[in-house]
């Protein structure tokens, strides 16, 4: 950790400043070794270590070690075209070593898609049509891998060492530092005591938690431990609970201020400021969380379910007393983003003040308690990330040496025929499937290389591009027959996998729109004219309220459940409301006529409450 605040701060300490391929090759050697260590090559070999694991973790650690060393002989004697023997041989030892870490890291999967790509240069001209491509020997791909600049040191490694890991020291130290119970208290404190309120509780905790954690699974794992039981207990079906919580938990990782790795590598790719990145997507995540609390909302109206009395819930004012430093470092994460251009220093002086804080809580006996599990859990998601993407870079590396990666997205516009309605369904299809057997940012860094050029070329802005290939490789978490969201939180839940698996398609049911919407309205991301963001934003509103009324089959301007052909009436609506460049007053017309259709056979409103809280008696 020493080494990279040096280079991120450019210290120079002891005179010490390596040029930065070196320094990406000390990461890697650091945290493959720490990879080998931490997962095994085995499942029954989880609680120990074996001896070839440690021989493995050396044998990385010393190659890199080695390119660290010789980075300027590997940029001033071309060393990644033609190299002496004993490079070569520790280059290809490098790249069967970073394949072995995808395996472990990642699973079989995404390790047969990367050694296809590893050994793609090999066979590249002898491939038909679009995938031909430059034909290297066996010598110059491994040298081209594991030193040229495309490859296992590319730009998935270059986002990590260079800016990611100060934001994963921040989320492991706001979880050490007591943050999670933090936002868990504090959405119980807002939320609680509203109708269906656990459900409320478990959105609003994940979507915290996510935001800064970027990781789904062990947000599903982590609040989903508490937020689920708690759903049942309030009346929610264990199918319907695990599949708030794996929605919630996959919303996480698509909102701002962190958004989880793909993010971080999404800004690289098409070399804009962070803050940007962060700014286009709070309207579509913001719209995401507001479709499940109105979903969960009027499930609990329709069912009765009542929230958890207030003298069991935590006081607002006492939570926000003890976790007021968390409030503060968020805001001022975000204040660093947006106004400033210290992107990979700012959540290391946030850091510095979570972990004086923990420090200042701990009992003296245990005050130096929250730096060591701060090091251990760093460097283990660390090494996770890094074993994974060294790999992927191959992915990467063997389209650009080959060149075949410019070919497909030519193809890929050639086979729509013209037509961009149907370039964003192929694009769909693919993310959706790549995202069943990769990781989000495997996927994503795959398909910013063959994909995003295409969508940009047929004529949607860049940034709508990238945002639509991300979220459409997360849906993978919540569809089955992958959901591995969904699989996590019925675990807990203890239901059936499918169904909580539909439920949670259901639910998310905005996510499979949403990435349209704003690829084709690109004011949804906050693009364009303040009058036609305001109309956007306002409309797509306005539908989903509609959507979600549809959905759940309950109407909140005539408290009481939905007849079949008004929920009818209010999905056809809703849908209208979506179709982009729509009129603005026939929106408007639309909508009138909806409200005025639903009200001319309203039954006597029942007592009952307001949106997102209150009982329905």
């Amino acid at each position: 950790m020493a080494i990279i605040v040096n280079q991120i701060f450019n210290l120079n300490t002891f005179g010490f400043a390596p040029i930065s391929t070196a320094y990406y090759y000390i990461v890697i050697g650091l945290f493959l070794a720490v990879a080998f260590l931490n997962y095994p090559a085995r499942e029954m070999d989880q609680t120990r270590v074996r001896w070839y694991d440690w021989a493995l973790a050396a044998v990385a650690f010393s190659i890199c070690m080695f390119f660290a060393f010789s980075a300027h002989d590997i940029l001033n004697r071309g060393w990644e075209y033609q190299a002496p023997s004993y490079v070569t041989i520790q280059a290809a030892l490098l790249v069967l070593l970073s394949l072995e870490a995808v395996r472990r890291c990642a699973g079989l999967p995404l390790f047969i898609i990367c050694t296809v790509f590893a050994v793609f240069p090999l066979f590249a001209g002898h491939m038909p049509g679009f995938l031909w491509g430059v034909q290297l020997t066996p010598g110059e791909a491994v040298l081209s891998h594991a030193l040229g600049v495309e490859s296992i040191i590319g730009i998935p490694i270059r986002v990590i060492a260079d800016l990611l890991i100060g934001f994963i020291v921040f989320g492991v130290a706001l979880t050490v530092s007591g943050g999670g119970v933090f936002f868990m208290d504090l959405a119980s404190a807002l939320m609680g005591h509203a109708r269906g309120g656990p459900a409320k509780v478990a959105i609003l905790s994940s979507g915290f938690f996510g935001s800064l954690s970027g990781s789904v699974i062990s947000n599903v794992i982590s609040t989903g431990s508490m937020t689920i039981p708690t759903m049942k207990r309030c009346g929610y079906p264990p199918a319907y609970a695990g599949a708030v919580e794996s929605c919630a938990s996959t919303g996480g990782a698509l909102m701002p201020p962190v958004m989880g790795s793909v993010a971080f590598v999404m800004a690289s790719f098409m070399n804009v400021p962070y803050a940007d990145i962060m700014v286009a997507a709070t309207v579509p995540a913001l719209l995401f969380y507001l479709v499940l609390l109105i979903q969960t909302d009027c499930y609990a109206a329709r069912h009765g379910l009542k929230g958890v009395p207030r003298d069991q819930l935590p006081k607002l004012w006492h939570v926000l007393r003890s976790g007021w430093v968390f409030l503060i470092s968020l805001v001022a994460l975000v204040v660093m983003l947006l106004a400033t251009s210290a992107e990979a220093k700012a959540p290391f002086y946030v850091t510095i003040l979570l972990l004086i804080t923990a420090m200042i809580r701990q009992r003296k006996a245990g005050a130096w308690r929250p730096i060591a599990q701060l090091i251990v859990e760093t460097g283990t998601t660390i090494a996770l990330l890094v074993g994974v993407l060294a790999g992927v870079g191959m992915v990467v590396g063997a389209l650009a040496i080959t060149g075949v990666g410019n070919a497909f997205s030519r193809e890929l516009l050639q086979y729509a025929g013209g037509n961009p309605y149907l370039l964003l369904v192929f694009g769909a299809l693919t993310s959706f499937i790549l995202g069943m057997g990769m990781t989000v940012s495997a996927c994503y860094i795959f398909l910013a290389v063959v994909l995003a050029p295409a969508l940009v070329q047929a004529g949607f802005s860049q940034m709508s591009s990238h945002l639509f290939i991300l979220y459409w490789a997360m849906l993978s978490y919540i569809t089955p027959p992958v959901a591995m969201a969904a699989v996590a939180a019925s675990s807990i839940a203890k239901s059936s996998a499918m169904k909580t698996g539909v439920t949670a398609m259901r639910l998310g049911a905005i996510l499979f729109v949403l990435p349209f919407l704003f690829v084709l309205k690109p004011s949804l991301i906050l693009q364009g004219e303040t009058s036609d963001i305001i109309v956007s934003v306002s409309t797509a509103i306005l539908s989903i309220l509609m959507l979600s009324a549809a959905s759940e089959r309950y109407i909140y301007i005539l408290n009481r459940t939905a007849r079949s052909w008004e929920a009818l009436v209010l999905l056809a609506g809703g849908l209208c409301l979506l179709i982009p460049d729509l009129p603005t007053d026939l929106i408007g017309l639309a909508a009138l006529a909806v409200v005025m259709g639903l009200g001319l056979f309203a039954q006597p409103a029942q007592p009952g409450t307001t949106i997102l809280e209150g009982n329905p008696e």
